[in-house]
């Protein structure tokens, strides 16, 4: 076993370090991990960028990381389902207790849940890393490790089009092609909706969401006024959509949503912005218009394994760059940018494949 443990370590905000930390042991109920493949999220540079996102704060170093992959090296006395060798994607939110969140399927909402990379808990992005081993998911031999990563962000994919109550035959919209837009539309589609349309301010982004399914692409002129965007989806889709799921969270973009959508529809709220936002709630009460939140996911990781094992969804496609842990500023950096979809850190030094 190595001694080294390579971790990408914010300090505070704007301070971000590769730093060697010790390996760790596993707990009786854990699994250490040899970790592969790790994507970059929007939190994870908003961390770096602000110290901060709404109440979590960050108080002391912090390894970044939430989205990831690897390979069972060392098992707890109690685990019973892993062994040494297996690939597993990680699901980086464990409930602390047996909570009434816990008990009624709803974890995610439990206020004490471990979540990697939420200040005050590690992530992932090292080389070594221990983890409850009730949230490892072995992979298929045809699911790839990248594959793996991004089931975290397919999550949230999946846990959005659930509570939005996407069908066979559903009409959607969704605003924002970024990769969370991206893989709601992917999942979307596999649940059986008709009519796709996006929207984004970036061509090349919409262009990407044209190529994984998008059925209509609308670029968002910052001169368009909510209704204005939403009479475009319309006249695109001969009718309101009856879902909308809101992915930038803009305020003119969640204003864009109650607007668009169909009466008696539902819109989801995934993107996260300004605590306070002015939105057009009596138009979406008279329409009885549902507006839902979502907090991350739960009980989602066996259907994504399911869906990328079966080829009912592909998400090879959003991972546009790739550097090894040792980079992972200028990964970072690019991710900053806006560059690409997502950005991978490969953190195996003898296996850079996806």
């Amino acid at each position: 076993m190595a001694q080294e443990n390579l971790s990408v370590v914010l300090h505070s905000k704007g301070d971000l370090r590769l730093e060697n930390r010790p390996v760790p042991e596993p707990g009786p109920n854990d699994v250490l991990l040899h970790m592969h493949s790790v994507g970059i999220c929007g939190s994870d540079v908003h961390y770096w960028q602000n110290g901060r996102i709404g109440d979590f704060v960050l108080k002391k170093p912090m390894i970044l990381g939430h989205e990831a992959a690897g390979r069972v090296v060392k098992i707890g006395s109690q685990v019973k389902h892993l062994k040494v060798g297996d690939r597993v994607a990680i699901e980086p939110g464990v409930p602390r207790e047996m909570d009434e969140f816990f008990k009624s399927g709803r974890y995610n909402l439990s206020p004490t849940i471990f979540f990697c990379a939420t200040p005050p808990d590690d992530g992932n992005l090292c080389e070594y890393y221990t983890h409850n081993a009730n949230f490892c998911y072995k992979l298929p031999d045809n699911v790839t490790f990248e594959e793996g990563a991004l089931i975290e962000p397919l999550s949230v994919g999946i846990h959005a089009c659930r509570r939005a109550g996407v069908t066979l035959g559903s009409s959607v919209l969704i605003c924002g092609a970024g990769p969370i837009g991206l893989v709601s539309l992917l999942v979307a589609k596999a649940m059986g909706a008709s009519q796709v349309v996006i929207t984004d301010l970036f061509p090349d982004r919409l262009a990407k969401a044209k190529e994984v399914g998008a059925d209509f692409q609308v670029t968002v002129d910052k001169n368009d006024s909510p209704q204005q965007l939403a009479k475009k989806v319309e006249d695109l889709l001969g009718a309101q959509p009856q879902i909308t799921i809101e992915c930038t969270g803009a305020e003119s973009c969640i204003q864009t949503s109650i607007y668009a959508t169909r009466s008696g529809g539902v819109v989801v709220l995934v993107g996260l912005g300004a605590e306070m936002a002015t939105v057009p709630l009596i138009n979406a009460a008279v329409r009885e218009v549902d507006i839902r939140g979502v907090f991350r996911y739960c009980n989602t990781w066996p259907m994504a394994i399911a869906m990328l094992a079966s080829g009912q969804v592909n998400v090879k496609p959003l991972v546009t760059h790739r550097f090894p842990l040792q980079q992972a500023v200028q990964a970072f950096e690019t991710t900053r940018q806006g560059l690409g979809i997502k950005v991978m850190l490969k953190c195996d030094k003898n296996d850079s494949n996806p």
